[in-house]
């Protein structure tokens, strides 16, 4: 069975790894598409730490994933679950019921989050912490 899963995995974390390796504990083989660099900024009007081609390389690296693509466009997900042929969609508990459509696809899977861990508060705290600088 192949699992699908899709994300940002920017300022990469337990919480990435935990997720990963939840996914493919369904399947045989994950395939993983990373946001582009542009639909990260048009979902949170920022770009990412880092690149793009950064993200794909620490995701391709790790054992529990086979195939890295890159991700264009949320509404893509369809046309994604096809050209890999998926099996198994599986998705972060915080996009519980947006991807319920896509059932008809194949299997739909929300998993909890991991507590106390996010890319965008790990951001924050690095850039509250840094010393103001004098002028």
């Amino acid at each position: 069975m192949r699992v699908i899963t899709f994300g940002t995995f920017d300022v990469f974390h337990v919480g990435h790894v935990n997720i990963l390796e939840r996914a493919r504990s369904f399947g045989t083989e994950l395939y993983v598409g990373v946001s582009s660099d542009q639909l990260n900024y048009s979902k949170k009007n920022r770009y990412p730490i880092y690149s793009e081609e950064d993200r794909r390389h620490i995701i391709s690296a790790l054992a529990c994933v086979d195939y890295v693509f890159s991700e264009e466009s949320l509404e893509l997900k369809a046309e994604y679950i096809k050209k890999y042929e998926a099996d198994i969609l599986v998705m972060g508990d915080d996009w519980q019921g947006k991807f319920d459509y896509l059932s008809d696809l194949c299997q739909v899977k929300y998993l909890p989050r991991t507590p106390s861990v996010s890319t965008t508060e790990i951001i924050e705290v690095v850039r509250h912490s840094q010393p103001k600088q004098s002028t």
